[in-house]
Parts: structure tokens; sequence; C-alpha cells
């Protein structure tokens, strides 16, 4: 209930008219009255704090609801969510530091869920995981964004049907991505997924690009900036950064508001790059929740909030009725497993995936693509028969040389036994150098089908 404090002054103002009997009301001088009125808010207090959970009295509040915490001495109080109940009294989880939180300290509920503010001087920003400028640059201008939103209604997405091109010929030539598409990459830590998210980054055809690095190392996200994006990727993009460091909630809200940031410029018309990494550690930090909580974990220790969140943020990317947002979302497999949990349940929600080998990395093979362990479902949608007939021949040789490898290399095969694998042993090394890319080197679309039409007729 909200009370207003000011006496009875504040009731309805009337006057008489003449010639009329019934009262009317004089709408400005309550306007007046109503502005100037104190709001009584409902005020919780702090009962008890385990780990990162606090559990607040007398607090009316909805789950995702922001509240502040006043902490005596403390010049701004500390946020947190709710993101549960038990025993009639509110779980919160921390938005910032917990230091000096003891029983008793004020609850206030904002009456409203996190929002971040969005608007076109928002290009070239690089924001915390709760949208506030990290980059020490002045406030962000703009309207108030929702943090989470509903997947566009499925009736009325726009169909995908023609490729974005990202300047690497690995992805354009073999596994082109649609305007739209949503794909994952697959690798395990230190092969290269900053880097082909550096080059995506720089020189895809998007308007604009979107930029989440989730529970990242701090040195990374500096070093990310500036030698993986560069100032020219930079200029047209936002960049969000929740490092490790992070509260789990805030590590979570920052690939929620880099979401928000993307829809924002999608419902603008735009075409939208969101490049997101990595949602393995964002289900981390939904585990760490979840755990927190009560919920009892499930497979691997993951609960089962997290394979619910997983569908609900990676369905908001994607076509809208205007604009588009294209997705790529890196998955950070355990030793290499591209059958754990969460690599399983992402590539099942998604709409192709890019695996990055560690072999080929060791070979010092960037970026390290393995382009027969990798699929884009929308081929037949965005490419010519032509395009398609390429790149099958190409994925023909590779599979052929791999499957005699082992023979090639101690000598065993004999020149002229079979014709595929010796056009496999012909052209594997134009085939490699044409998968072979410098981080800096940046390759049209159109030299991209020309290199692969000329490896192709190599092989008639």
């Amino acid at each position: 209930m909200i009370l207003l404090r000011g006496g009875p002054e504040v009731g309805l103002h009337r006057r008489e008219e003449r010639n009329v009997g019934s009262p009317v009301v004089d709408v400005a001088a309550l306007r007046r009255r109503l502005a100037r009125a104190e709001v009584l808010r409902v005020v919780g207090q702090v009962s008890e704090v385990v780990g990162l959970t606090i559990t607040a009295q007398g607090v009316a509040a909805s789950i995702g609801e922001v509240c502040d915490i006043y902490v005596p001495g403390r010049p701004r109080p500390v946020e947190a969510e709710v993101v549960g109940f038990r025993g009639g009294a509110s779980l919160l989880m921390p938005l910032g530091e917990l230091q000096g939180v003891h029983p008793g300290c004020r609850v206030v509920p904002r009456g409203r869920p996190l929002t971040v503010k969005v608007g076109p001087g928002i290009l070239g920003r690089v924001l915390d995981g709760l949208g506030r400028p990290l980059d020490e640059g002045p406030p962000v201008e703009g309207v108030d964004y929702p943090v989470v939103n509903r997947a566009p209604n499925p009736l009325r997405r726009r169909r995908i049907d023609r490729v974005l091109a990202t300047g690497v010929r690995a992805i354009d030539g073999l596994i082109p991505c649609g305007l739209g598409q949503r794909m994952g990459i697959f690798a395990g830590s230190g092969v290269g997924k900053s880097m082909l998210l550096g080059m995506v980054a720089r020189y895809s055809s998007a308007d604009v690009n979107v930029i989440a690095l989730v529970g990242e190392r701090g040195r990374e996200v500096l070093e990310f900036i500036e030698t993986d994006l560069g100032p020219q990727g930079l200029r047209r993009s936002v960049v969000v950064a929740a490092t490790s460091d992070r509260p789990a909630l805030v590590r979570l809200k920052g690939a929620l508001v880099a979401t928000s940031v993307a829809e924002y410029f999608r419902d603008e018309g735009k075409h939208v790059l969101l490049l997101m990494d990595s949602v393995t550690r964002l289900a981390m930090a939904q585990r760490e929740v979840g755990l927190a909580v009560g919920e009892p974990p499930a497979t691997k220790g993951y609960t089962p909030s997290v394979f619910a969140l997983l569908p609900g943020l990676l369905e908001r990317s994607g076509m809208g009725e205007r604009g588009s947002i294209t997705a790529f979302y890196t998955v950070l497999v355990e030793g290499d497993d591209l059958n754990e949990p969460i690599a399983d349940a992402v590539r099942g929600i998604l709409d192709g995936h890019i695996v990055l080998s560690r072999a080929l990395a060791a070979r010092n093979h960037y970026p390290a693509i393995d382009v027969l362990q990798s699929v884009s479902r929308l081929v037949p949608d965005i490419t010519t028969p032509e395009h398609q007939r390429q790149a099958g021949l190409i994925r023909e040789w590779l599979a052929t040389y791999r499957d005699a490898e082992d023979l090639i290399n101690i000598g065993a095969y004999v020149t002229g036994s079979n014709p595929r694998i010796d056009t496999a042993v012909r052209l594997y090394e134009p085939i490699m150098e044409f998968l072979r890319q410098h981080y800096t080197e940046f390759t049209p679309f159109e030299e991209t089908m020309a290199r692969l039409a000329d490896l192709t007729s190599e092989g008639r």
C-alpha cells in the first residue's frame, strides 16, 4: 500500500460552477499536491546473510525486482535482486559488494526490475555488467530498456535468406553464416576463441557490434579491446564486461544487458552482431545463484534453472520484424569434450556450430577451425548451388586426407593407388593455406568465393 504524507489538504480541491450542482475536480491543483507529497514505502530489514544470499523480512517485492540495502556509513546503498522466497522471507543476491551488510539493515524495494540506458551515444562505450560506464566516460544518455525480455514471436520473425560476410575465409567459404543466424563457437581454453571473435567483430558487414565478456579475466578485457577488436572495431561496438571477480548475479546480468542493447539496435532497424564470450561462464554464474537459493544440483552440478535460462536467452537473438541480431556464442568445453552438458544443450538450440581444434592450434594454424566438425544449418537457404558444391568438394578432400593421413605420414601409401586420395594429397596444402588467415588479414566475400572456385577447379 502507498500512503501519502502531507495532511488533509492533499484531498481533492473543488470549485463550484454557476448553475451546476455537482463539484468539479481541480486536476492541476491535485497534480501539484501529488508532486509534493512524500511517498511512504514498505521497508524491510536484513535478518540473515549466508554466503551470497541475503534473507530479508517484511519486503513486498517480486522475483527480479531490485532492492536497495542501506548500510550505515556507506554513501550509496547496496543493490540486490530478489531471487526467491523461503518461509515468508525474501531471498536476495547482491549486485555489488556485501561489505558492511548486517542484520537490521533497511531493505527498500525500487518497485521495478533492472533496466539499462540505451541510445545512439552508447556506441564506442565499455559498460559493466549492470550497464554502467566502465570507461570513465560520461553517463549513458537514452531510454530505459528492460534487461529481461521475451523472444520475438516466432511467426513474426523474417526468414534468413542471405549471408552475413565475416571476412574470415574458413567461415564465409565453408561454414557460411546467415544474417540473423545464431552460431556457437566450441573450444577448449587457449585455442583462439577471443582472436576469432575479434576478427569477426572487425571485419563483418554488420551495422553494430555488441560484445559481452562474461566471466573473463580482468587482464583480457583491455587486451581484447585494444588488440583483438582495435579502434576500428570499437567505434561501431558496445562492450559489456563482467569479469570473473564480480558477483555471480552481475556476471549473469552482463549477458542479459548485452542482449538488451542488441535488441534496442535491432528494434531501430539495424543489423546487429552479438558476440558473447562465454555461455559456459554464464551457466556457471546461474549455477551459483541456483545453488545459493536451494536448487538441487543436476547434471555435473548444474541446476535446472541453468537449462531453463539458456533457451530463454539464446532465442532472444535472431531475426526481428525490422532489424536482425546475428549472434556468435562461445562455449568453453571442459577437457575438449564436445558432449559435456552445456555444449550439448547449446548445440541443440543454435543454428550451427564452429569447432576449434587444439591440434590445429598446436600446428600454428589460426583460426583453428575444424571445418569437418563444424556445420551451418542454413547453408541451403543462404548460398547458391555452386557455392554448396564447391564447399562440399573441399570437405570431401579434407575427409579423404584425414582418413588416409596415417598411411601417408609413414610412407605406406603408394601414389596412384586411389585417385581420390591422390587428389586430396595434392590439394591438402593449398586448402590449408586457404583456411589459414592472420588475425589482421581481411578477405572480402567476393575474393573468398573466387579463391574457393580456383581451389575446386584444380581438383578436376
